[in-house]
């Protein structure tokens, strides 16, 4: 039962984990998946009671587990590639227009069943767990020819006391681990404690040699999702993009993705950055995101001796810091794999990958200046607070909050830690998602580093690869940094794309773009706003509409 009960709390982790990974709405994935699978055990422990012989029940029981708990992530890793895939297929085989895309009717009620799918395992597997405990006490009274007084209290006790082991073997080992090993070592433990107990009870259980085939069938398949099932996983993923993909990785934080696009007429291919399937650069034009992000707090700042970055693990904004000729840079990235792939010393990826990177970045990763620090930013940040360090400039290049766990980097409290580490003549310069797109999470970032004292101004541009895109900066005292940098002489603009006319124009918005910002809320610790305004505004932008023609 502890056993059992272990593997049982893995699959509904790694159930949640995975489906949160590939349908985006974490919350609602986690939460739905693991409240589906404890009703469904409800369920199936219900129905364990009309098999009358719980020998032969539990021996295909546990065959089954171990077969549908192994296959799971392959199975929905499958059907979302291919849910995605196939518009592609059908646009190449009508010779249609890529301008047209292939997202409605049947094609967008294919995705919709595929969303609902992770939920259909989840249940089906909760059935199956639930089935467990009726067996297993029926067996203990059978096998001791009595009724047991303290059954079922020892059959439960044994089952919460699995589940916490498992969830101890989840966070301290699982998680360091890629999904698809994770699934079949726990699907390939449960085959095993199918065949203990079929090599104990043999003579009990009906049908064992159609079962001995059917498990050594299963323990073949499991073996080989060890050994091959990670690049299968990533074919499968990588199917999802149009470019070529030169390198892929599952890190224990996040799925990094590199593709590559040639171009007739360009002196080099175009590199795309994804990290769990969101773009977070093109080198077609970084440049505009990355002299955006770094040159306006820069130039506001009245020193560039000691910088503070948040993110940017990629090394990029990091080149155009290093360029004012700081005396010190603290980079704080929670991912190592991260900055070794930006490194160029990833052994993972090609020689020229590494070389190419390096010198994208200019490898500003191996500066010198730079002190690297893997960890968690909302941990580091309040221990440089403690330590009283205090920083000229502040960069924040962090992904959009689309994750519970990034919503608290963007929380009122973070940004208060952050005003304690910034010099009183110094800027901050956050990443702030789309104002056209996330207009909401766009002007709440901007009212929550308000609301954390610092004075806000907020300033937009239109990169190619992500559409309209937008920035948060700030100071603490005297002139706000717009007003800074309107007195900075032009000649001081030496980036190479950025303009002081070009920086100034960005902070123009339409005349009614703030009209309603009195309905918006201040992102804090305790109620994440700020992460439900970017996942709905998300969701209706990339939807599918209806509208009746006349």
């Amino acid at each position: 039962m502890t056993v059992g009960a272990a593997c049982g709390i893995i699959y509904e982790y790694l159930l949640a984990h995975y489906s949160g990974r590939i349908l985006g709405s974490i919350d609602v994935a986690i939460f739905g998946i693991i409240g589906i699978m404890v009703a469904s055990m409800g369920l199936g422990a219900f129905f364990a009671r009309t098999i009358k012989n719980p020998f032969t029940g539990f021996a295909w029981l546990e065959a089954l587990i171990s077969a549908l708990g192994g296959l799971s992530i392959l199975l929905m890793s499958g059907a979302m590639s291919y849910a995605f895939v196939l518009p592609a297929q059908l646009e190449q085989s009508f010779g249609l227009d890529p301008s047209i895309a292939v997202e409605g009717g049947a094609v967008y009620g294919m995705r919709q069943l595929v969303n609902l799918f992770p939920y259909l395992l989840g249940a089906l597997l909760g059935f199956l767990i639930g089935m467990e405990i009726p067996f297993i006490a029926r067996i203990r009274e059978i096998v001791y020819s009595k009724h047991l007084t303290n059954n079922a209290g020892t059959v439960y006790g044994m089952d919460y006391i699995g589940g916490g082991i498992g969830a101890l073997i989840w966070i301290f080992i699982c998680l360091k681990q890629p999904i698809i090993i994770t699934a079949a070592a726990t699907a390939l433990l449960n085959l095993l404690l199918g065949a203990i107990f079929c090599i104990a009870f043999r003579k009990k259980i009906s049908f064992v040699f159609p079962l001995i085939l059917i498990k050594s069938i299963i323990a073949i398949i499991l073996v080989s999702i060890f050994i091959n099932g990670t690049g299968w996983v990533n074919a499968m993923n990588n199917a999802l993009y149009k470019d070529n993909v030169v390198y892929s990785n599952n890190t224990r934080f996040q799925n990094l993705v590199i593709t590559e696009r040639k171009v007739g007429g360009l002196s080099s291919s175009i590199l795309n950055l994804y990290i769990n399937g969101r773009l977070q650069f093109s080198t077609a034009d970084e440049k505009i995101y990355h002299s955006f992000l770094t040159v306006p707090a820069l130039l506001a700042s009245a020193r560039q001796d000691n910088v503070l970055m948040i993110g940017g693990g990629d090394g990029l904004a990091l080149r155009d810091v290093l360029r004012f000729e700081p005396q010190r840079v603290t980079l704080v990235d929670i991912d190592p794999a991260m900055i070794n792939l930006f490194r160029g010393s990833d052994e993972n990826a090609e020689a020229w990958l590494n070389s190419r990177v390096t010198v994208l970045n200019e490898n500003s990763l191996s500066d010198p200046r730079v002190q690297i620090v893997n960890r968690d930013a909302f941990i580091h940040v309040e221990g440089l607070v403690q330590s009283g360090v205090v920083f000229d400039v502040i960069i924040v290049d962090l992904p959009d909050p689309s994750h519970p766990d990034l919503n608290k980097l963007y929380s009122a409290y973070f940004y208060r830690q952050l005003y304690n580490l910034l010099s009183g003549d110094g800027a901050i310069s956050i990443q702030s998602t789309s104002p056209y797109h996330s207009k909401k999470a766009f002007l709440s970032i901007g009212l929550t580093v308000k609301e954390a004292g610092f004075d806000v101004d907020q300033y937009h541009s239109n990169i190619p690869s992500f559409g309209e895109w937008g920035w948060t900066i700030g100071t603490k005292q005297g002139q706000t940094a717009k007003v800074r940098i309107s007195s900075v002489p032009a000649d001081k603009f030496t980036n190479d794309f950025l303009s002081k006319e070009m920086t100034l124009s960005s902070f123009v918005f339409s005349k009614d773009f703030f009209k309603n910002i009195d309905d918006i809320e201040v992102n804090r610790l305790t109620v994440p706003v700020l992460y439900n305004y970017h996942s709905s505004s998300w969701i209706k932008q990339q939807g599918v509409y209806h509208t009746d023609a006349e």
